[in-house]
């Protein structure tokens, strides 16, 4: 908020204030304008007013290490519950994202390889630190979208698919690391710098949305983690600056990829839960903390997950390369309950 005080000595200067006055008016206006806000998507439930969507992450290989077996694994689960749209938690292209819009591995790593039906639904995607190696700008372009309809990538945005409000964060800027330790890589941080004040943008806009979010169900999806037993471990900013946030204002599921595997981690300061879907191709990284706490399953594999939502209740399904089910869970709001 901007305070003015005008003090009037004659008609003279009384004018001059009013233009003055005119002025901060008009420029507190602009600086109120200029508050950037999240992009807000909108994606319609079902009729009966149910939500359900497939998770997928770090993933883009070509079809290698058994990318094309998870795809088509997902293409059978997704045609059974007859998903509304996939989500992927990032590091959509390997090893280095996309090199441009014109880049082969688009199609190669992604077109090509989720070729069934049930996958011909939006996709929405956040980058990962892989997909930051590259062109960056070249996954955010609309042109994708052209070649492949169901692409969607930006930075940090949110669908609003009616009984839930899924809040896209791009958390790779977070990193201190990959700034200050980036070794032989090189990444494209065109409309990040300065890092500082573009993370206080984003917790800005995210918590804003948290707090006036009225939807059923809340659920943030992220590239890194936040509480994790593989082997990156809890990301330090992201716990410091946003896990608050989440707990503050009542976030379901936290949702991420980074570590190749397969994860659920509870929390036991609030309903928040940690899932990891990272398990798209390359896996079986090992050394993950069987002691994690809150550590409720845990895959070092490949495979995803589902989400099937309602306003009353949430049932979340790990599986594997074979399309078997390794974990499930449900939620009831307020009450949380294992299976």
């Amino acid at each position: 908020m901007i305070k003015i005080n005008v003090h009037f000595h004659d008609k003279m200067s009384m004018k001059g204030s009013a233009y003055y006055l005119l002025f901060f008016i008009c420029l507190s206006i602009c600086i109120c304008s200029t508050n950037a806000e999240l992009e807000r998507l909108q994606h319609p439930a079902k009729s009966d007013g149910s939500l359900s969507f497939l998770v997928i992450g770090d993933w883009g290989r070509r079809g290698d290490y058994n990318q094309s077996q998870v795809a088509f694994q997902m293409g059978r689960i997704g045609e059974k519950m007859d998903i509304d749209f996939v989500i992927s938690t990032g590091d959509n292209f390997y090893d280095d994202g996309l090199k441009s819009v014109d880049d082969p591995a688009f199609e190669e790593s992604y077109s090509k390889i989720y070729t069934a039906k049930s996958l011909q639904k939006q996709w929405y995607n956040v980058l990962g630190n892989h997909d930051y190696r590259g062109d960056v700008e070249a996954q955010l372009n609309p042109i994708l979208s052209k070649i492949d309809a169901k692409w969607l990538c930006k930075r940090s945005f949110i669908v609003n698919a009616e009984v839930a409000e899924i809040f896209f964060v791009d958390t790779t800027p977070f990193s201190l690391d990959y700034f200050t330790n980036p070794k032989d890589h090189t990444y494209d941080w065109r409309g990040v710098m300065p890092r500082e004040k573009y993370m206080a943008n984003v917790l800005k806009d995210v918590e804003s949305a948290l707090k006036y979010s009225t939807t059923k169900w809340k659920i943030v999806v992220g590239h890194h983690t936040i509480r994790t037993a593989g082997g990156h471990g809890d990301t330090k900013e992201l716990v410091d600056l946003l896990l608050p946030i989440l707990k503050a204002n009542d976030v379901d599921f936290y949702i991420n990829g980074h570590d190749h595997c397969l994860q659920r981690i509870s929390s036991n300061e609030s309903p928040l839960q940690f899932l990891t879907s990272g398990g798209g191709s390359k896996a079986w990284q090992g050394g993950y903390n069987t002691n994690k706490a809150g550590l409720e399953f845990f895959y070092d594999g490949q495979g995803f997950m589902s989400v099937q939502l309602n306003p009353k209740t949430a049932e979340i399904i790990y599986y594997d390369v074979f399309g078997q089910i390794l974990h499930k869970f449900n939620v009831i709001k307020h009450l949380h309950v294992g299976m």
